[in-house]
């Protein structure tokens, strides 16, 4: 039967990977709620961003849908089509309050994508109006400080110390305000609040209380391949702001660190929201889902960040806790992914869809669904990519990157180390393997792949030239080239005068932080931002 009251609490972080939970089998991890939330509820265990980069994989969520409806296939691209349905959309017409808090990436920013209210904390607000989280930090008397989640350009991947205190970290207003939302509600109220963190996404500024929570913890090695990386990864490996390579080992060890430690402290707040919600009475009323929008590779393959197929990009966690329906310490293995959740929750409330022909989802009640099978995609053209994968094989098309197809052997091969079309190109099981799973892809890109850029008129797989956005050069000058926008737009002289010196706040921000040195990057940007030539000698100096 519909249960039409039900709440929905959607609990989300950023480019968290799927083996960051204790209770899910990864002991390296301090995880006390998340570690709850597996042992009331249900485990997903093998979970999959549909495409795993921010803004595209969030609008699989909020749709269903896939780029094909969206449109969305990287992170910069125009508005959605308003006339698309959203999960938010459908549940406010029925009736539902819905509230997005924190990191929503939508385009623009303040798109309300059907949410009756939103309380943003993105990355980079380009207006600090446009930001709630940033309007609070002025409340509280720290609205001189620039770079609200850690320094950007040059520093990016750097392991960093957060310069806001716990109290006012943006991992806790996440959860200061849900619970403030959690509280404002009449006892009456059905609610879909979906509460976004943007942990552990880059920067990676660790709060101070869980600075060294993982150092000198045994934790998992980066994996390395065997044969060679696709192009993708290869470009990701070359990244122009890493430190040398004598350092690299460090470098990717501080990092493991300074990642694993903002989970545990999102897992601080998580805990105090779902204490809030069980004041509340509300609890076991409630369907809560946990889950991010992609992984991250943290140096597995030499690589870091998403965008890749791999598992460490694309396999996310997920679990429900919703104890009328889900079995407590229960686990699935079935394939599913964000997809999922909007026909999930749904069915759930018993609403239907405008357009079920265009979700590849359902949900995770039913069994129509052939889940033997799980199909992701990412980009456009020549830097576009698509993966399918069933319980044993994975296999990857990449349109006109270099090496064009990888296929693994998960069962004797997890790692993903050794490409079989590399290592045994002409024996017959691999040939005719390659040939099946190649076909499951065009299957896939053909109903619901990129129109006109995945399938060619005679039904097959597209073939393009390397994209020029993958000039590695100008990648590198976009990330060097980021900094805060919104400090150069306040009028009040005064207060601009009071504003931190950038330089000064960034060298603060990776003291006693990381074995990177910063003597050895391009710090040239700086000196627009306050760098001056006493800054530098102090680097040069300290050998920083």
């Amino acid at each position: 039967m519909p249960e039409k009251r039900l709440n929905i609490l959607l609990l989300f972080t950023d480019q968290q990977r799927f083996d960051t939970i204790n209770a899910a089998g990864y002991p390296h991890m301090v995880t006390p709620n998340l570690d709850r939330l597996v042992n009331e509820g249900c485990l997903f265990r093998n979970a999959y961003s549909p495409c795993p980069v921010c803004v595209p994989a969030r609008h699989h969520l909020l749709t269903g849908t896939t780029v094909r409806k969206h449109g969305f296939t990287d992170n910069v691209q125009p508005p959605m089509d308003a006339s698309i349905p959203t999960l938010a959309s459908l549940l406010s017409t029925a009736g539902y309050c819905t509230k997005a808090i924190g990191k929503m990436h939508f385009r623009p920013s303040r798109n309300q994508n059907g949410f009756d209210s939103l309380e943003l904390m993105e990355s980079h607000p380009a207006r600090r109006e446009d930001d709630e989280y940033a309007m609070y930090l002025k409340s509280v008397g720290l609205g001189h400080i620039q770079n609200l989640h850690g320094v950007w350009n040059v520093l990016y991947e750097a392991p960093q110390r957060s310069i806001i205190d716990d109290k006012h970290h943006g991992s806790t207003w996440v959860a200061d305000r849900t619970i403030a939302f959690l509280e404002s509600l009449k006892n009456d109220s059905a609610f879909f609040c979906w509460s976004s963190w943007l942990a552990p996404h880059p920067p990676l500024s660790v709060p101070e209380s869980v600075r060294d929570l993982y150092k000198g913890k045994d934790l998992p090695k980066p994996i390395a391949s065997i044969t060679e990386e696709n192009t993708f990864t290869k470009l990701l490996s070359q990244d122009l702001t890493w430190p040398p390579e004598e350092n690299r080992a460090d470098f990717f060890r501080r990092r493991q660190e300074a990642y694993y430690a903002q989970i545990s402290f999102v897992d601080q707040q998580i805990g105090r929201v779902l204490d809030a919600l069980e004041k509340s009475g509300k609890l076991d009323e409630t369907l809560i889902i946990f889950s991010s929008d992609h992984g991250e590779m943290l140096g597995d393959h030499n690589a870091i960040q998403k965008a890749q197929p791999y598992e460490s990009a694309s396999r996310i966690p997920l679990v429900m806790r919703y104890p009328r329906r889900l079995e407590k310490g229960s686990v699935r293995e079935e394939f599913f992914d964000l997809n999922d959740v909007l026909p999930t929750v749904l069915d759930l409330i018993g609403i239907t869809h405008p357009d079920p022909s265009s979700l590849p989802g359902e949900s995770v009640f039913r069994e129509d669904k052939d889940r033997s099978v799980q199909y992701l995609s990412l980009g456009r053209k020549g830097r576009r990519f698509a993966t399918v994968r069933d319980q044993r094989y994975k296999y990857t098309y990449y349109y006109g990157a270099g090496i064009l197809d990888e296929l693994f052997d998960l069962e004797l091969d997890p790692g993903e180390t050794m490409n079989l079309l590399r290592v045994q190109p002409e024996a017959p099981f691999v040939i005719e393997l390659r040939e099946k799973m190649k076909t499951l892809v065009k299957e896939f890109e053909t109903q619901w792949g990129v129109l006109n850029e995945a399938i060619d008129d005679k039904g097959e797989l597209m073939v393009f030239a390397q994209d020029k956005h993958w000039n590695l050069e100008q990648s590198y000058q976009a990330q060097v080239q980021s900094f805060p926008e919104w400090p150069d737009q306040i009028s009040d002289p005064e207060e601009a005068e009071a504003m931190n010196n950038f330089a000064y706040e960034a060298l603060e921000c990776v003291k006693d932080q990381s074995p990177l040195k910063l003597n050895k990057l391009n710090l040239e940007t700086w000196r627009k931002k306050g760098g001056d030539e006493s800054f530098f000698e102090y680097i040069r100096s300290h050998d920083l």
